[in-house]
Formats: C-alpha cells, structure tokens, sequence
C-alpha cells in the first residue's frame, strides 16, 4: 500500500505493517496543536480510510517527542470563532452560526469512533484538550510515563464541547475524578490515568509504546476484517444502549455476518493446525 495516495496537509501516513496504517499528526513546531484545516483533513483521511479493504487497524501518533497535540491553537481560534468580534450581528444568528461551527468539529472527531476499522492511540508528551476528544473517539489508548494530559478547555473560560464531556463517563468509571478532572483542568499522568481505565497499557518511552502499539495493530489486523468491523460496531453499539437492546441487535447483525467465508476458513485452520489468512473486505 503506498502512503503516496494519503496526501493529507499536517498528516503523515504510513503503512508499516500489511493492513496497518499509522496516521501522524504533523505540526511539531507547535506541539501539533490543531487549526481548522487539520480536523476537516483528519476527518477525511479517517473516512477514507475507514472504506480502504488495504487497512484493517489504524494508529494514531503526534510527531516528535514533546507531544501528542497540546490541543486546539488557541492563537489561532482567538482570531476567529473565539474572537468575539462581529458585534451588528443578531445573537440568535451568531448563536446559530456557532453551533454549526462546533457540531462539525464534533463530526470531524466522531468520525474517529465511526471508523470501522479499529483505531490504536498512543499518547505521548503533552496531551491537552482535543487530545483527550480525539483518543475518547478512539478503540484502544496506550501512553507513556511522560505523557501529561489535561481538560484543559475550562482554563480558557469553556465547557469542553468536542467530546470528552460525553464519552468520559463512558470511558471511565469513577465519576467523582470524571467531574474533578474537567472541573479543575488538572494535569495528570499515565499512571493515573491507568488506574482510572483511561489508558490499557503504560510505557517507558514513546518508542517503547509504538512498538507494543504496532505489534497490537499487527495482531488485530491478522483477525478476520468482517469480525473486527462487527465486533467494533457491536460494542460502541452496546455502550449506548441497553443489554437486551445490544442483544437484539447483535442478533440481527450477525444473522448477515455469521455467513462469512471467514468463519469457515478460521475453523479449518484450527483443525488443519494453520495460521488463517482472511480475504479484504
């Protein structure tokens, strides 16, 4: 798969492994903080690759050392929807034109959590604010032991909007933390966020994660693909709604699903003692 077709400005894309696709947030001269142009490319390279019967497992990484994304550019914003500016406009109108705004910074976001293929964060270095929506948006998060996050959107005189306030509860299951973290923007750390189930895995170094990240990506991409879409969808799915409801709807989704060559295929292999091999999806 050549990298050449995901031309994406601030985002490097790579393909290390077969099926594995590494998607890197590229502006570390400013601690890869994010401008307008990188969420709508992001959403779109995510999209994209979300289709692509090349990809099976994505993982998503800041360049450089010193962070993963410090979060939104605050410079930037403060010259535009933050300005204040605009004062002979109507305020409903205003009001509406800033919904509009922040609903498709929302999708950009959710497109992470739409992805059909499994999506790996590895956070590393500062991870601010927009750092916490997008990895939420995510499947699996690894870090490493100089990994520093904060919600820090209160610090800035805002409710966090993008995600964290509605996926961190989910995500996590000690409210009290929940609504102390986003109520202070303290900064915490990888063993504090393992201890509270944000993270699975903490590591010594950002090299030391990518490389647990990457085999990680590598097993998963070896499953079968119509698997690990289902079981994506599945438990996102079950997240959201009742038991008997996920019940009913894994019923109806793998009435289609269970039909698969896969299944086939993965039970020969165990009996013919073989590593299976899945066709694209």
């Amino acid at each position: 798969m050549s990298s050449e077709s995901y031309q994406y400005e601030y985002f490097n894309v790579s393909f290390p492994k077969q099926y594995v696709a590494h998607v890197e947030i590229n502006r570390p001269d400013k601690l890869n903080a994010f401008i307008e142009i990188m969420w709508l490319n992001l959403s779109k390279l995510i999209r994209r690759m979300s289709y692509d019967p090349e990809v099976r497992c994505i993982i998503l990484t800041g360049a450089g050392d010193r962070a993963f994304t410090a979060g939104l550019d605050v410079q930037a914003a403060s010259q535009g929807l933050l300005s204040g500016n605009s004062p002979d406009i109507d305020v409903a109108r205003k009001a509406n034109d800033i919904r509009r705004h922040i609903l498709e910074f929302q999708d950009c976001i959710t497109a992470l959590e739409k992805c059909e293929k499994p999506i790996i964060t590895l956070l590393h270095g500062i991870s601010y604010g927009l750092a916490l929506d997008i990895c939420l948006a995510t499947d699996i998060r690894l870090s490493t032991t100089s990994t520093r996050l904060s919600i820090k959107e209160i610090d800035i005189g805002l409710a966090a909007d993008i995600g964290t306030l509605s996926r961190l509860p989910k995500a996590v299951s000690n409210m009290s933390w929940v609504k102390t973290a986003c109520l202070t923007g303290k900064v915490f750390d990888s063993n504090e966020a393992l201890s509270i189930g944000l993270v699975s895995g903490v590591y010594g170094s950002k090299t030391e994660g990518w490389t647990a990240a990457l085999e990680l990506a590598g097993t998963i991409a070896e499953k079968s693909p119509v698997a690990a879409v289902a079981t994506k969808e599945l438990l996102n799915w079950s997240r959201d709604h009742s038991v008997d409801d996920g019940l009913k709807y894994t019923a109806v989704l793998n009435a289609a699903m269970v039909q698969t060559r896969d299944v086939k295929n993965a039970l020969l292999s165990g009996l013919q003692k073989r590593k299976p091999t899945f066709e694209k999806l």
